[in-house]
């Protein structure tokens, strides 16, 4: 068999690392850096940064230290090389896996002559299977001003030459509070803008609300139920005009960050030529990946829904599944996320509010780190815990089932995992209960919480 791949990020060479070990010859097309927006733009760079403003938050803890008595001492550039140095490893490593047995990496735009070859650089490639990750790009409001210079996207955010005095970000969605929580602890005065009425708008809204307020204590200003007219350059730096119950606002920021979400790449190839169906929202796909044309699949951030590097993973497992024929247990409607702003948040599974939409009683369950020794012993005693489980009488579900997990703390995004394997076996509360946490640690805050009924 052989199979054609139109993108190297994430759900990319992963699928191509594993279609090679079954024997599976693969032909991988990169029109830019292997590894993708994650690798290169997103996921890695991003919590490069992350680490860095972590220090300096812990170091503005001590007696003597403060962030503003830190500005001086903190070198920006090394962060920024710091960044690259992780970055250019991981891209090494990645090469390395696609220069492997089995695997021709192309560098190059593909475009499709047929539903079985594509050609790159005016040279052809045909293959049994093919399947397009193109991924997706930054998305920006279409508003006065939004093309000006220092108006960034979470890309030029990553090499920006020096810390802003004043940052206004654009969105309170996870890119957006990433970068807000980031540059505050860089030293920023940082203003957040969001359109909808909570931020992180997929989110439980309860987890929503109390990560707004444990931002608020830092100094991050954060306005909802706000919408951005324009953006004007003034004297006095970039002039963010919103409005907000019908009154108009401002806020003078150095750099803007828009950070409005992301589109699916479905320009990339010239899908229409073949026949693909495909909207603005995503290449349209089965539960295998497949998408209207034997043959040809799509994973990751192009077809929308979930965009996340993990899911465009395990997106590329099911499509290489239904190629081979072999049976797939992977479950992608289980998706854990994580938002790496300080204190961490992440989620999995079903919100209360989800579920009381459709009609399903649930029973919540809830813990707080204050009382977790691990976590006042970090100096961390902000989050809380939320389980969501199968009430009484809830069809479709046994007894008990745990549905979703909603916190925000310390290593929330590490904590959650462990409920996302549980909800992978249907696990009750009753079976979660009877588990042995270990003690001190973090993750007692989920058996706490489970404890509580």
């Amino acid at each position: 068999m052989k199979l054609i791949i139109i993108g190297a990020g994430p759900g990319g060479y992963e699928t191509a690392v594993a279609a090679a070990k079954k024997g599976i010859e693969v032909t991988i097309i990169s029109d830019g850096p292997v590894g993708g927006t994650c690798l290169n733009e997103g996921c890695i760079p991003t919590k490069s940064f992350c680490r860095n403003a972590e220090v300096l938050e812990d170091l503005a803890k001590g007696e003597t230290f403060g962030l503003e008595n830190l500005s001086y001492r903190f070198d920006f550039q090394k962060v920024l090389c710091r960044k690259n140095q992780v970055v250019e490893q991981l891209r090494q490593g990645v090469e390395f896996l696609l220069g492997g047995k089995g695997i021709t990496l192309i560098h190059g735009k593909a475009s499709f002559k047929d539903a079985k070859t594509v050609v790159v650089d005016g040279k052809e490639i045909a293959g049994d299977n093919i399947i397009i990750a193109t991924g997706s790009y930054s998305a920006s409001l279409p508003i006065p001003g939004a093309d000006l210079a220092d108006v960034i996207t979470s890309k030029e955010i990553l090499d920006i030459e020096e810390v802003p005095q004043r940052l206004c970000v654009i969105g309170a969605g996870v890119i957006g509070l990433e970068f807000a929580s980031i540059f505050k602890s860089f030293g920023s005065d940082v203003k957040v803008v969001e359109f909808c009425k909570e931020i992180l708008p997929r989110f439980d809204t309860d987890l929503a609300k109390r990560l707004k307020q444990a931002l608020g204590k830092r100094g991050i200003e954060i306005e909802t139920s706000a919408g951005v007219q324009s953006i004007e350059k003034t004297s006095a730096g970039l002039k963010v005009t919103y409005l907000k119950k019908e009154q108009t606002f401002e806020v003078i920021a150095d750099k803007v960050l828009m950070a409005v979400g992301r589109r699916p790449s479905v320009n990339a190839v010239n899908l229409a030529d073949v026949g693909i169906e495909f909207t603005p929202k995503g290449i349209v796909v089965d539960k295998d990946m497949q998408t209207n044309v034997p043959g040809i699949y799509a994973i990751g951030d192009v077809t929308g829904g979930y965009m996340l590097a993990h899911v465009a993973t395990f997106q590329g497992m099911r499509a290489l599944a239904a190629m081979t024929g072999e049976p797939c247990d992977v479950d992608l409607s289980i998706v854990p996320a994580a938002v790496f702003t300080n204190p961490e948040a992440a989620c999995v599974g079903k919100t209360e509010d989800e579920m009381k939409a459709a009609g399903v009683p649930v029973k919540c369950l809830k813990s707080f780190f204050r009382a977790n020794g691990k976590a006042l012993s970090m100096d961390e005693p902000e989050g809380f815990v939320k389980l969501v489980v199968a009430g009484d009488g809830a069809e479709g579900y046994k007894p008990g089932q745990i549905l979703g997990c909603h916190l925000f703390g310390a290593h929330s995004a590490d904590i959650v995992q462990e409920i996302a394997a549980l909800m992978n076996h249907q696990a009750t509360l009753e079976e979660f209960k009877s588990i042995i946490h270990a003690h001190p640690t973090l993750g007692e805050v989920l058996s706490s919480a489970a404890h509580s009924a």
